[in-house]
């Protein structure tokens, strides 16, 4: 079976969703919410992304980021998780990135602040975007493609790569 669809995903309250079709963007979207009820938003959100989907998508999705504190935490893991068992129902595989993954694969370093991605994905892709969560989901889509298709990989994106379950 030839893929030909790469979807990155990285899921929260302002969701960034990329898919790569014939090794260009389709479609490089933030999916938000007007609901102000949880878990209804993250119902909707969820949805939202659903209808984005295909049966033969090569789909990463950014893995949770443990080490974070807050309120936000909750939010990320309950938008996640219905994400998550959204996909399994559907039938639709998917590969969890860890955040260091993601940021590896871009720019060579796993510990990198979201603006210092911004030049990295430029220069390698030449893909710009205003939000941060539609640039790592690009990144995601790039590494969909990547687990798929055998092109030329630095060292640190093989290295990345690895640490995809």
């Amino acid at each position: 079976m030839r893929f030909e669809r790469f979807v990155g995903i990285d899921p929260s309250t302002k969701t960034g969703l990329v898919i790569l079709e014939d090794n260009k963007v389709h479609t490089a979207i933030e999916i938000t919410s007007n609901e102000k009820r949880d878990p209804h938003r993250f119902i909707e959100i969820v949805k939202t992304v659903m209808n984005y989907l295909t049966e033969n998508d090569v789909i990463c999705i950014e893995g949770f980021s443990y080490s974070s504190r807050g309120a936000a935490v909750s939010v990320q893991y309950g938008i996640g998780w219905i994400l998550r068992s959204e996909l399994i129902r559907a039938g639709l595989n998917y590969h969890d990135v860890p955040p260091s993954s993601v940021k590896k694969f871009a720019t060579g370093r796993g510990n990198v602040k979201k603006d210092e991605m911004v030049l990295p994905i430029y220069k390698r892709w030449g893909f710009e975007h205003n939000s941060d969560n539609v640039r790592d989901a690009f990144v995601l889509a790039q590494m969909a493609r990547a687990l798929c298709e055998q092109g030329e990989l630095t060292k640190f994106q093989q290295e990345a790569l690895k640490k995809i379950s």
